[in-house]
């Protein structure tokens, strides 16, 4: 128990003051472990923290250069930076000096006063090592420990690649790509999405976490580069997913849904159901659930037209244009219900002005909680009824090839589905073939809020073949979304997208990854 262990760690708690206390104190002689010369410098994030000579300690984090090290000032340690050593980075030949590069390379300064883009006009109050250093071949780079400085010497070769594809070689992702001026280290990106799907860490905390890493006593005067760090990190988002799609380039992906992760358990004919038996036996039956949630809302754009799609339609929400088209194309018709006043229906036309998109709309596997790809809609007021049409009739045409059973749960199903294939019918934009079997149902939780002869009509314990399943799932799906939901209401629409294709795409995969667990379980 808790206490129990506070209880036996009390007794010592001075004996760990007490060598706490004695790590911050310099070892006596104070020399360099290495060359016995003068040490001046040790470094927190190596195991060991030896004193080191400014040479020793340059040639000992030739291989770690983002390390954050303190020097000896006579009575204490400050905080110091590993540019001021003269630590250099050289791109390409393994780390090791170009052998076409000119001997006459400017050297490192270790007193700067002034910036690049003129952020700090007192330079007095500034400590040094927080000071971007004079010259054009330095280099502001973000780590997981912090911002660094850093003398970069690119590759001088004759067939050597540009500056910036030499720096992405080197596991550094320039923020711009002429004469880039700063980049971010691939363990920091892959570190800040980790913080957004676990934690909904959004861009602004995460970088003030780099201030606080880089400076916990001035890390107001560390260098802002917030901005960058968003526009990088989509990028980064965008090759993480190609990666993993096994994409070799974005060409190849042109398939609504390509970058998505699906349920592996649903029958998909030609991946894991042969395409030449009988499909229309129950056990190939798709059982889906739709819902809608109101969490993830977007404030409307100041400049909707200046943006530029990076994945539109290739996740879980569908593709803007033809979906716009649809919206404009179709009117809203409200239903009438002959069952108890639910909120779906009676508030399905509110709007809200200062929002663009009220929420969003998905259809997912009722099993195993699997977002459907191509099938996440956003809502422009109410979860209206033409919303979650166009979310079934793309999530029922993916891998759907002959498979004409299908289980839907909605809360409201006993109206939704009185007009369902009208609304096919009549629009040019939803397409669900005829031979398709939809059979309603609602999930265990709502179906108690309906009348009684919805009880026994969409309850699945009375549905045939629905097997030992409760409708919903989905629920708890929005738990992971709900997270960032404080982080997409004031994102542009596409940048809002692929955030929560990122999200989605991750709960699928914890998902798959756990459905032998269950299994056993």
């Amino acid at each position: 128990m808790q206490n129990d262990h506070i209880c036996e760690w009390l007794p010592q708690k001075q004996d760990f003051l007490h060598i706490l206390l004695e790590l911050e104190a310099p070892p006596v002689p104070q020399i360099c472990k290495k060359c016995q010369r003068d040490g001046v410098y040790r470094c927190p994030d190596c195991m060991h923290q030896p004193l080191l000579c400014t040479n020793c300690c340059c040639t000992m984090h030739e291989a770690h250069p983002f390390h954050r090290i303190q020097q000896w000032t006579g009575v204490f340690f400050e905080d110091s930076a590993l540019h001021m050593t003269g630590l250099q980075l050289h791109l390409g030949h393994g780390g090791a000096l170009c052998p076409s590069a000119s001997m006459n390379e400017p050297a490192p300064l270790s007193n700067p006063s002034v910036t690049d883009d003129g952020e700090w006009e007192d330079m007095d109050n500034i400590p040094c090592h927080l000071q971007l250093p004079v010259g054009s071949k330095y280099l502001t780079i973000v780590d997981v420990m912090g911002v660094h400085f850093v003398l970069v010497q690119a590759c001088q070769c004759p067939n050597a690649d540009s500056f910036h594809m030499q720096l992405f070689q080197a596991k550094l992702c320039p923020s711009t790509f002429e004469k880039p001026s700063m980049a971010f280290t691939f363990s920091v990106l892959d570190d800040f999405l980790r913080d957004n799907v676990e934690c909904g860490t959004s861009g602004m905390n995460y970088y003030n976490k780099l201030c606080q890493v880089t400076s916990n006593v001035f890390p107001h005067l560390v260098v802002d580069r917030y901005w960058e760090l968003l526009w990088v990190a989509q990028q980064w988002c965008l090759l993480k997913l190609l990666k993993w799609s096994s994409f070799k380039d974005n060409k190849n992906c042109s398939n609504k849904g390509d970058l998505a992760i699906f349920c592996m358990a649903c029958p998909q004919p030609g991946i894991n159901v042969s395409t030449t038996g009988n499909l229309d036996h129950w056990k190939y039956t798709r059982t889906v659930v739709m819902d809608g949630n109101f969490k993830v809302e977007q404030m409307h754009e100041r400049r909707p037209d200046n943006q530029v799609w990076l994945m539109d339609g290739r996740g879980f929400m569908v593709t803007n244009p033809p979906y716009q088209s649809y919206l404009k194309a179709t009117p809203h018709i409200t239903e009438k219900s002959a069952c108890n006043n639910h909120k779906v229906i009676s508030q399905a036309n509110a709007s809200c002005g200062k929002l663009n998109s009220t929420g969003v709309g998905a259809t997912a596997c009722a099993w195993h909680g699997c977002f459907y790809p191509h099938s996440v809609v956003d809502f422009q007021k109410g979860e209206r009824q033409l919303n979650m049409d166009y979310s079934l009739a793309h999530a029922l045409s993916y891998n759907m090839t002959r498979i004409n059973n299908v289980l839907c749960f909605y809360d409201i199903n006993c109206t939704y589905m009185k007009n369902l294939w009208w609304h096919v019918d009549s629009s040019d934009f939803l397409h669900i073939p005829l031979s398709m079997k939809i059979m309603a149902g609602i999930g265990m939780w709502h179906v108690h809020g309906h009348k009684k002869e919805c009880y026994t009509r969409y309850s699945p314990l009375f549905i045939k073949g629905s097997g030992w399943v409760d409708g919903e799932i989905i629920e708890t799906l929005w738990s992971t979304l709900n997270i960032v939901s404080a982080s997409t209401r004031g994102m542009t629409s596409l940048h809002c997208q692929e955030l929560l294709d990122f999200q989605m795409n991750d709960s699928n995969f914890m998902k798959m990854i756990q459905m032998g667990m269950d299994v056993q379980g």
